[in-house]
């Protein structure tokens, strides 16, 4: 089975390829932003300490930032999913290029990734891509990343997080936020990857989605095939953008009200996402409203 098939995601991709008024904030590595195969339309860099645009294309943040990036804005009928390649794109990298002599995986600090929330929730963004997560669960300054998803929650910006690859029971200041959607990764038969981090909080507020063996952008022009729960992320992240883009005029709670329409919610396993029940649903409300 497809990962289209899987979450029925092909039905929304051929009503639309997304809105240029929905726009995306990807806090990740730099991307490839000349590969031939990404859709470089109503891509922008949101200023910060590091560059948008990959200098070394061999470099883990580059390779995983331009993965991430295809998922969402490659050109449709390129290998990548190319989820919602007209939809706005605001890149916002947090991992270096050039990482330090210690680090095997390029990295962050809870107070970094806060600020460039905050960054891409003033830059414009509707949702928010965070294909990462903590790694030290009790990790200093958790308080200004609490703030800051607070601060998304306050405006309406959509946070979805990836819930980790440890497969571990627990939760972080991330994934047990009320308004963040956590993923986990799924196969292509819709159980959950052993690698998936799990939780009560992940179960309650989560979703599933595919993401064993993902084929998408690399860099020199070359696809590449990653798994985990941060390739997860974007297939939740694109269902979400589409979604909106055929209901703008919906607030967020609405949007994510939608996607959660699959209610069983006593496991700390979450339920795969469905692109078709959540369009549904919208649906079923757009028209309610119409008729008020």
């Amino acid at each position: 089975m497809s990962y289209n098939s899987l979450i029925n995601l092909q039905f929304l991709k051929d009503r639309t390829s997304g809105s240029p008024a929905i726009a995306i904030g990807l806090i990740d590595g730099p991307i490839s932003i000349d590969h031939p195969d990404l859709n470089t339309k109503n891509i922008y860099e949101i200023p910060g300490t590091l560059s948008g645009i990959c200098s070394k294309a061999n470099s883990i943040a580059c390779n995983h930032g331009t993965f991430i990036a295809g998922i969402l804005k490659a050109k449709r009928g390129s290998v990548a999913p190319a989820i919602c390649p007209d939809c706005t794109l605001l890149v916002r990298p947090i991992f270096s290029e050039q990482m330090k002599k210690d680090e095997s995986i390029p990295s962050t600090t809870p107070k970094e990734l806060a600020a460039a929330i905050i960054n891409c929730i003033n830059s414009g963004a509707r949702i928010i891509n965070l294909s990462l997560a903590l790694a030290n669960p009790a990790s200093k300054n958790e308080h200004i990343l609490e703030e800051a998803l607070n601060y998304a929650s306050n405006r309406g910006v959509i946070i979805v997080s990836a819930a980790g690859n440890q497969g571990t029971i627990g939760s972080t200041a991330i994934t047990r936020h009320p308004w963040v959607i956590p993923v986990i990764a799924c196969n292509y038969s819709g159980n959950p990857m052993q690698l998936s981090n799990l939780g009560n909080s992940i179960g309650r507020n989560g979703l599933s989605a595919p993401g064993e063996n993902i084929t998408s952008l690399g860099t020199n022009n070359k696809p590449v095939t990653f798994s985990g729960t941060s390739v997860a992320v974007p297939f939740v992240t694109g269902t979400i953008a589409l979604l909106w883009s055929e209901f703008p005029g919906l607030p967020a709670s609405e949007i994510k009200r939608a996607i959660n329409a699959i209610n069983n919610r006593k496991s700390i396993t979450p339920p795969l996402i469905n692109a078709m029940t959540a369009f549904n649903y919208l649906s079923s409300h757009y028209l309610q409203k119409a008729i008020a």
